[in-house]
Parts: C-alpha cells; structure tokens; sequence
C-alpha cells in the first residue's frame, strides 16, 4: 500500500486525521505504528479546539521528525526545518484556502452542538478524507 492508502485506512478504520497522516508515513520515519498513533491522537480535530487542522499537525510532525532539528545552533538544519513546514502550509492552503479546522468544516468542534451538527451531516466523512489526502499528497512531494 502507498502512503494515501495507509492513510485512508487510518481514517476509515477510526482514527483522526493527525493519526492517519503521521502513521502512514511512521515506517518510513523509522517510528513503529503505535508510537505514531499515540504522539498524534490529540492533534484531530484541531487539537480538539478547531484550530490547526489535524492533517496539518501529522503532517507537521512527518516533517519534525524526516528535516527537525535537535541542536539550536544547527542554523542550517533550522532554515531547512521551518522553511518545509512553511511550504507545506502554504500547499495545503492553496488546496483548501485554510489550514484551521473550524474554517476547513464550518464548525468549531470543541462547541459539543457544533461537533454534533457536523457529524449528523456527514462532514467528517466528506471533508477530512480530502484533507488526509492532500496532506499525504503534499508531503510526497516535499520529502
């Protein structure tokens, strides 16, 4: 399966648009599923609140952990690591004309009556798999 399968699969089978980002790419990071699963399982739904899409998070932390830095005075690796992150963000915006989940579906789902409401009209279902997607689709194409 390629990544946008793995990650489909994620999604489909229940888990949040974070998890299915980053464990679709956790072999490949050298990270085993479950640790990818656990590290991004508070990053759905905008961190829970709506507020950065929860794609963009996994999609945040395959680029933390394949361009990151861990030495604060690695200046070169730092450009490297901010500037992926910033074109990864403004990919994702050109597909979606935003990266925060409430502007992406509509709703604020840490409001229970607007999580609610976007559930009973299936957005969950229409819009994230999209997301998943073209995140998947935009790391590809940075890594």
């Amino acid at each position: 399966m390629d990544h946008a399968e793995i990650a489909a699969s994620y999604f489909m089978g229940g888990f949040n648009c974070a998890q299915s980002v980053l464990a679709a790419f956790a072999s490949d990071l050298d990270i085993d599923d479950e640790l990818a699963l656990k590290l991004s399982s508070n990053f759905g739904g905008g961190a829970r609140c709506g507020q950065l899409c929860g794609a963009v998070s996994g999609a945040m932390m395959v680029l933390g952990l394949k361009y990151g830095f861990c030495r604060s005075d690695d200046s070169e690796q730092i450009i490297r690591a901010y500037d992926t992150s910033v074109e990864f963000q403004k990919r994702f915006r050109e597909c979606n004309k935003s990266v925060i989940c409430e502007e992406l579906l509509g709703y604020n789902v840490s409001v229970p009556e607007q999580k609610a409401e976007a559930k009973s009209k299936g957005l969950f279902r229409q819009i994230c798999p999209k997301m998943v997607s073209d995140a998947v689709e935009i790391l590809e194409q940075l890594l």
